[in-house]
């Protein structure tokens, strides 16, 4: 099987790629944003007929949640158009597409978990266009997947791990949102996730499309994720972890607002595909001594 992986120098895009090497996987080739911009059409169909992969997958994202409120275009333009022309060029080229998605198509004010049957109500900029770009997926091709996941993590790209340890080295008092829960993913089991769904895509020639939810257990907060991220730091390479302060999300305010409650239901996942969500300690750990092994 030969997967082509658009944004592979992403935080996901990254760890698929490790994988390709692996013995008995699948060949996985990646182009990065220097070797593809991912808004270019023409690019995407010469990559497609280049390559001529069985399964393309769509890990490149416009991330950058705040700004994306100061550059709407950016954002829908990566986040929408993108995996609009991507999905097209799939369906031309009877090639199916496995796209990644965010926790920011809601809101955040549901009590119980989101899940992929709740409407969607994302609350700005970046949800919004992550939200539209889901939309032109399904639109433009039937054989996708739709994988929405959570507060990614991992030693390359930014993300919230690696802010709290160099913060952690910086400051002896860190104040952290303590109203805000979720469910920490390493982008590892990420990559697993879709890597088990496509050996499995392999195997039966269809699996069951859609959208699903993949993400890391337990669900935690902000604050509670920054303590048990100190803690195993402290644990593994005898870190002096900072203060850390609970507040308010009032008490840190962003240009984007974020969901109070962004934790969603994976039992659609396991069920129909057979993937089961890890917890995130074990992927937190292994990131962790990544990120310190290199000073």
């Amino acid at each position: 099987m030969k997967i082509l992986v658009f944004g592979a120098n992403g935080q996901v895009g990254r760890e698929l790629l490790k994988r390709g090497n692996a013995q008995n996987a699948p060949t996985i080739i990646g182009l990065t944003r220097k070797e593809l911009d991912i808004t270019d059409t023409s690019g995407i169909q010469n990559a497609l007929q280049t390559h001529t992969p069985d399964l393309a997958i769509n890990s490149a994202a416009y991330t950058a949640v705040d700004r994306a409120e100061q550059e709407p275009d950016a954002a829908y333009s990566v986040n929408r158009d993108a995996p609009s022309f991507l999905a097209k060029a799939c369906s031309d080229a009877s090639i199916p597409l496995f796209h990644i998605s965010t926790d920011y198509v809601f809101d955040g004010n549901k009590q119980d978990p989101y899940t992929e049957d709740d409407p969607t109500c994302p609350i700005g900029i970046y949800g919004r266009s992550k939200c539209a770009g889901e939309e032109a997926v399904r639109l433009r091709l039937d054989r996708h997947i739709i994988l929405r996941t959570s507060w990614v993590f991992s030693a390359h790209g930014s993300n919230f791990v690696k802010t709290m340890l160099r913060i952690g080295k910086q400051k002896e008092e860190i104040r952290v949102v303590n109203d805000q829960k979720g469910c920490p993913t390493a982008a590892a089991d990420i990559a697993e996730a879709l890597l088990q769904a496509a050996v499995l895509l392999q195997k039966k020639g269809e699996i069951p499309w859609g959208t699903y939810h993949y993400c890391g257990a337990p669900p935690i907060s902000w604050h509670g994720f920054a303590e048990r991220i100190f803690q195993i730091a402290e644990t593994e390479k005898n870190f002096t972890p900072p203060g850390i302060v609970p507040i308010p999300t009032r008490e840190y305010p962003t240009p984007a607002k974020r969901p109070q409650n962004s934790v969603m239901d994976c039992g659609k996942i396991e069920e129909k595909l057979q993937i089961k969500p890890c917890r995130w300690e074990p992927g937190l750990i292994s990131v962790i001594n990544e990120i310190e092994s290199r000073g």
